[in-house]
């Protein structure tokens, strides 16, 4: 028996050319699939009123180092640099599975709360073998859309980074692809999180390159984020080993040449911006123009809690005024005319919702409110006060609305959170991850006093 939800008289924001906006419009869902956005559908089917709503597809965040919502906000001022002392060699060796399990699941369901519906999980914190599974079991339990992308085993400042030898475990890989992802048509799947060049050598990378390729996965990679990376040319260097295609994110992107952006461009690659922490750790200014100008329409992502809130609100916010910011000084700077071609509010939504399904390879799923796509809506309660009156609903979603404007969402057809409470334990997912809080600050204290000894 199927089973039928209609979204009623909201003002539909489809992210479909062919669809486009609709006020006072209805989304029907069947058995998770979208069945019809239209004006006035008569179905019979549960109804949720959506009126003084605004109907959008969900979130997708490119790329979110999810585990770390353990150690939320722990390194508040922290450029780049301080990030790799403060959190990968503080913090990171310290995690046991159980405390990414916990970050997993408070971290996808902060999302859901957010309105993110899918996410790019980038997990560099596999000091273990049953580390990649609590990540996956965290996210499994709270019901999103994600693409769990495998990383480093370690995140030893030492041995893990810059110009490593080591090798990301194949076996591993292999081992979790077949027993979690054997199909790819399930709401998770599977990536690869590497380093790339720079960070390892060039037999890693190749090495690294080709287990995504055999297993059939996707990979993500920074890239270019702060001066250092930057001249480590990583395009340039992948281009050498003859490595770019399309399977590949770029994560950042803030120092590359025009040539690389060329060869990204000509390759098929896709970008991921996490424009907050790009303007505040201090990774350059987020390359939103760019992206456009050579024919990449980029996605946003939130990056790392330890710094940055976990919400696409801000994401768009700080891309938005990120690169209109750039824009103007440049130009009044060298006495011309500020171009006509400056982001608008409307790129900032695609970036947010069809851009990041695209780059996460799901563009036939989600990101749009495109009947026969999965059914991952979002609803904007347009009514509240620092939303209404609303006279540009996409320029209130973009900027105006925040995460307590919120009402509804809805991941594969099933309502994850309804007027405004998410429907799951979140009170559970709260005392796990401060546990898990708890264990880890106190165990990196007792390394620092033995350090000291």
């Amino acid at each position: 028996m199927s089973t039928r939800l209609l979204l009623r008289n909201g003002h539909v924001i489809s992210m479909d050319p062919d669809i486009g906006d609709l006020a006072g419009a209805d989304v029907l869902i069947e058995d998770g699939a979208i069945l019809a956005v239209q004006p006035r559908i008569d179905a019979d089917a549960e109804v949720i009123d959506a009126t003084g709503r605004i109907v959008i597809p969900g979130f997708v965040d490119s790329h979110r180092h999810t585990w770390e919502t353990a150690i939320r906000t722990c390194a508040p001022n922290a450029t780049l640099d301080d990030y790799f002392v403060e959190v990968l060699d503080t913090f990171a060796p310290l995690y046991r599975p159980d405390d990414v399990y916990a970050s997993n699941l408070a971290g996808a369901l902060e999302c859901l709360n957010a309105g993110i519906t899918t996410l790019v999980d980038w997990s560099h914190i596999n000091n273990t073998a049953e580390h990649p599974d609590a990540a996956i079991a965290g996210l499994t339990e709270a019901g999103l859309r994600a693409q769990y992308a495998y990383g480093s085993a370690n995140t030893s400042l030492a041995t893990y980074w810059f110009n490593s030898a080591e090798v990301i475990p194949g076996d591993d890989v292999r081992r979790i692809r077949s027993r979690y992802f054997s199909s790819d048509d399930g709401l998770l799947t599977m990536g690869l999180a590497t380093r790339g060049p720079g960070f390892c050598q060039d037999d890693v990378v190749r090495a690294e390159w080709a287990l995504a390729r055999e297993v059939g996965i996707p990979i993500t990679v920074h890239v270019a984020m702060g001066r250092l990376a930057g001249r480590f040319a990583m395009v340039e260097q992948l281009d050498r080993l003859g490595l770019l295609a399309p399977d590949t994110t770029y994560v950042h992107c803030c120092y590359f040449s025009d040539h690389e952006w060329r060869r990204v461009a000509d390759t098929g690659g896709t970008i991921s911006i996490a424009a907050q922490v790009e303007l505040q750790m201090g990774h350059g200014w987020p390359p939103v123009a760019k992206s456009y100008q050579f024919g990449l329409p980029p996605s946003l992502s939130v990056d790392v809690v330890t710094t940055v809130p976990g919400d696409m609100f801000t994401q768009m916010r700080g891309a938005f005024g990120g690169e209109r910011a750039r824009i103007n000084a440049t130009s009044w700077e060298a006495d011309t005319v500020v171009p006509e071609t400056m982001p608008t509010a409307r790129q900032m939504l695609e970036m947010a919702t069809i851009n990041g399904a695209r780059v996460a390879g799901l563009d036939g799923r989600t990101g749009s409110l495109t009947p026969g796509k999965r059914a991952d809506v979002v609803l904007i309660d347009a009514t509240a006060l620092n939303v209404a009156p609303v006279m540009d609903p996409v320029a209130a979603v973009v900027l105006a609305a925040d995460v307590s404007n919120v009402e509804t969402v809805i991941v594969d057809g099933v309502v994850r959170k309804r007027d405004g409470r998410l429907l799951a334990d979140a009170a559970r997912a709260r005392d796990l991850v401060e546990a898990a809080r708890d264990r880890l600050v106190a165990a990196a204290a007792q390394r620092s006093e033995a350090a000291a000894v």
